[in-house]
């Protein structure tokens, strides 16, 4: 059971680890994917936070744009709707301290956001109520499956300068 601790002193149940959720800390990164621009902004205070094991689900949330510009990149007004939603939509899945965000990637017509997540119905059934009531203004889809040892985080990991 993951038990989040406001400045209190709390002894913890035999089942129970305390985890401190670490201060975001933004980089960016660039490089090209077949043949197109990927702008990202990662959550780099991940590289080194433990326990890992405790966030074991990787989600992937991909929304379509409409709007363009060249290289498949938004246009301005496309990011003044999409980047709203994705704003709310990091604050609503982190809610409770059920996820840590890890990358914003933007490539190919798509944004993508990328949380490690506890509790994966938590974070399903808020995606399928956001879908079911019609409360975003583009198309998303959405996979998450549990990746123990955050091997899909890996690469990014990688691309940081010690």
């Amino acid at each position: 059971m993951l038990k989040k601790l406001f400045g209190k002193k709390e002894k913890l149940k035999d089942n129970e680890v305390r985890v401190v959720l670490p201060e975001e800390e933004y980089g960016v990164l660039e490089w090209k994917s077949d043949g197109l621009p990927c702008v990202a902004v990662f959550n780099s205070a991940l590289k080194d936070f433990e326990p890992k094991k405790i966030f074991s689900w990787h989600l992937s949330v991909i929304i379509d744009f409409d709007d363009l510009i060249e290289n498949g990149m938004p246009s301005q007004e496309e990011r003044d709707i999409v980047d709203p939603f994705c704003d709310k939509l990091d604050e609503e899945i982190k809610a409770g301290g059920n996820a840590l965000f890890l990358i914003r990637e933007t490539w190919n017509k798509t944004r993508r956001l990328v949380w490690r997540v506890y509790d994966p119905d938590i974070a399903h059934e808020h995606l399928q109520y956001i879908v079911d009531h019609h409360r975003h203004p583009r198309p998303f889809d959405w996979h998450m499956e549990q990746d123990m040892e955050w091997e899909q985080a890996k690469w990014y990991f990688e691309q940081i300068k010690t």
